[in-house]
C-alpha cells in the first residue's frame, strides 16, 4: 500500500517529463562526467554554458547569499536536469549544485541542448518541468508552515529514497552523503530538532541511522508518518 502526500505526488509527476528514449538520446548529446562526494557540480554565478544529466547519486541544490547564509533549495537525483534556466534564460547561474554522494552526469553544451530541445519538440515537456519544480517548491513552504517536524522528516525521507530508487519499490533504502544539519535546512529546523525526531522514527521502527547514513526500514511505517497531520 502507498500512503500519498501531496510532496510525493509533485516528484513523481517532475520525473515522467521525458521519457526514457528521449532521456537516453539526450545523454548522447554530450560527455559523461564523474564527480566527487561534496564536490561542486555547478557553481553559483557563473555562465550557464551547460547543464547536466544527472545518470547516478544524490546533489543538494543551494543558493548562498552574501552574507554567507546558505538556503537549501531541493534534492536531485538520477534523471534530474541541472542548470537547465541559465542555459534558457542566458543569465548567470542562481544557485550551485554540489554532489552528496559520488555522481555522474552528462554535460551538455548550451547551444547543442537548446538545438537538441527544438528539434524534439520539448519545449512544453521542460516547461511544464519547470512548474512542476515551482509546485515542489510551493508544497514544502506549505509544510514548513502547516505541518510537524516528524511529519516533513518522513516526507523528506521519502522523497530522499524515490530519488536513490525512482523505478522501485524497495523494502530497504540506504540514504548516504547527507549530514543532520542538510537534513535540517530541508525541513525548516534546528539541528537538534532533526537528532529528536530521527529518534522518534528510530522508536516506531521506521529507520536506523549512522554518520551520514540512514536506512529506511519500514516503508509503510514511514509513509504512515508522512500522511499525518
Amino acid at each position: 500500500m502507498r500512503v500519498g502526500c501531496a510532496g510525493e505526488g509533485a516528484h513523481r509527476e517532475r520525473r515522467r517529463v521525458l521519457s526514457e528514449e528521449v532521456w537516453r538520446e539526450l545523454q548522447s548529446q554530450g560527455t559523461s562526467r564523474s564527480f566527487r562526494e561534496r564536490s561542486v557540480m555547478l557553481r553559483q554565478g557563473s555562465p550557464g554554458t551547460h547543464l547536466l544529466a544527472l545518470t547516478d547519486g544524490l546533489a543538494k541544490v543551494v543558493c548562498r547569499e552574501p552574507s554567507g547564509a546558505v538556503t537549501w533549495l531541493a534534492f536531485r537525483g538520477p534523471g534530474d536536469l541541472l542548470g537547465e534556466v541559465s542555459v534558457f534564460n542566458g543569465t548567470s547561474r542562481t544557485a550551485e549544485v554540489v554532489a552528496l554522494t559520488p555522481c555522474t552526469a552528462v554535460v551538455l553544451e548550451a547551444q547543442r541542448f537548446r538545438r537538441f530541445v527544438e528539434q524534439r519538440g520539448l519545449v512544453m515537456d521542460l516547461m511544464r518541468q519547470a512548474l512542476s519544480r515551482l509546485r515542489e517548491s510551493d508544497v514544502h513552504r506549505t509544510e514548513l508552515l502547516t505541518l510537524p517536524l516528524v511529519v516533513r522528516l518522513a516526507r523528506a525521507l521519502l522523497r530522499l529514497a524515490e530519488l536513490t530508487a525512482p523505478a522501485a519499490e524497495p523494502d530497504v533504502v540506504q540514504l548516504t552523503g547527507l549530514s543532520q544539519e542538510e537534513i535540517a535546512q530541508a525541513t525548516g529546523v534546528t539541528r537538534n530538532s532533526v537528532i529528536a525526531g530521527l529518534q522518534r522514527l528510530r522508536e516506531a521502527g521506521a529507520v536506523e541511522t549512522a554518520r551520514r547514513v540512514i536506512v529506511i526500514k519500514d516503508m509503510k511505517t514511514l509513509r504512515h508518518w508522512a500522511s499525518a497531520d
